[in-house]
């Protein structure tokens, strides 16, 4: 068995997680509209929302690793790392957008049964328009221009949101975070996970599950799901450093299957608070994931490597991934759609459509990575 202290140019396994994190929320959402199809208030992937707050530690730890170095010493300006982040981020920002766009009008343009809107009522060209104007530059839609009748963000891609929150932590990683020394990073992150568990047990919810909606208690909500999370991943990428941490071969508990496992069996337990009575477990458990779990597992992945073709499996997954989640809640919407109108494509084959609606996403999320995301990120970094 061999040891490196040698950082590795790309953390393969943690490419994966990425896209095991990406599947999950795609089966969390199918769950949501089979729970809301039979009447149910808990689906069965309870905790499957989370996985948006390991993307976070995941991105704060790669930011950290790939350009604390560069920005340091001048080699990458600031204009040039935003610069890397929108050619990153979004193209398929753009794609996901005109999808949802595009199944809003399979849906026939009508609001869903909420806010006192009927199913059925019909939206206007000007405010389907501005409502797309503000998702192609990632701007929250105001609830008073909701056109989903749910308070979304981002109503035509409601998943958009946590993009739009991605983008607020390049920004202040970039202006402000990577210039924090590690000590007060360190007190950043503690009191950041005080305030996220503190807002957790006093809100409706009994949840950290905010940032979606464009209710300002919502948006408050997402920001220290992000405030936390990002700074906490960027922590994790100083220490690996500071450390030296070895890289080690042969290892199972660093292996892409072993945190893979771990990764989901944290998001598959069910509500506590619904099986204990005890109100505080959920948001208790969900800052324990957090705030502990993930970034444990991204370090301790961090740490594994993977050949052959298990290497060539694991990068496509996480290539994957973000395509994946860019796309996939258009279909969604057009499920949820049939389950308002009471006309579900296969009739009593009712497992049917949800197992057809992940595997065209897939299929999507493929063509879309293969055909546009990747050759145009290619030509952007070149002009």
């Amino acid at each position: 068995m061999q040891s490196s202290y040698v950082l590795k140019p790309r953390y393969d396994l943690l490419d994966g997680l990425r896209g095991v994190a990406a599947l999950v929320v795609l089966v969390y959402h199918l769950f949501e509209a089979v729970a809301f199809a039979a009447g149910a208030a808990e689906q069965e992937m309870y905790h499957g929302f989370i996985a948006v707050d390991f993307f976070f530690v995941l991105s704060g730890f790669v930011m950290g690793y790939a350009y604390d170095e560069k920005l340091r010493t001048g080699e990458l300006s600031t204009g040039g790392f935003i610069k890397r982040r929108m050619i990153r981020l979004h193209p398929m920002v753009v794609m996901g957008v005109l999808i949802g766009v595009i199944c809003f009008a399979i849906q026939g343009c009508t609001l869903w049964p909420a806010e006192g809107a009927q199913v059925g009522e019909h939206v206007t060209m000007s405010m389907l328009m501005i409502a797309m104007l503000f998702a192609l530059f990632l701007i929250p839609l105001p609830t008073s221009m909701d056109v989903r009748g749910n308070t979304e963000a981002f109503p035509l891609n409601g998943p958009h949101w946590s993009l739009f929150f991605e983008y607020i932590g390049s920004l202040l990683y970039v202006l402000m975070l990577r210039k924090l020394p590690t000590k007060y990073l360190k007190i950043w992150v503690a009191v950041m996970a005080v305030a996220l568990f503190v807002n957790a047990i006093n809100s409706d919810y009994n949840s950290i599950a905010y940032g979606w909606s464009s209710e300002p208690y919502n948006l408050f909500g997402g920001s220290l799901r992000l405030l936390f999370a990002y700074p906490a991943g960027l922590l994790m990428a100083r220490i690996f450093k500071e450390r030296q941490v070895k890289v080690q071969e042969g290892r199972f508990y660093h292996s892409f299957w072993f945190n893979a496992l771990v990764l989901l069996a944290l998001m598959l337990v069910p509500s506590l608070s619904t099986l204990t009575g005890i109100k505080v477990l959920n948001p208790l458990y969900q800052c324990f994931c957090v705030c502990i779990c993930f970034p444990l597992i991204v370090v301790n992945a961090a740490k594994g490597q993977v050949s052959g073709w298990r290497k060539e499996v694991v990068s496509f997954v996480g290539r994957l991934s973000y395509p994946l989640y860019a796309v996939h809640y258009p279909l969604i919407y057009l499920y949820i759609h049939w389950i308002y109108t009471d006309q579900h494509p296969f009739g009593e084959a009712f497992w049917a459509t949800p197992v057809c609606i992940a595997f065209i996403a897939i299929v999507l999320g493929t063509l879309c990575l293969k055909f546009y995301d990747e050759p145009l990120r290619k030509w952007l970094s070149k002009h």
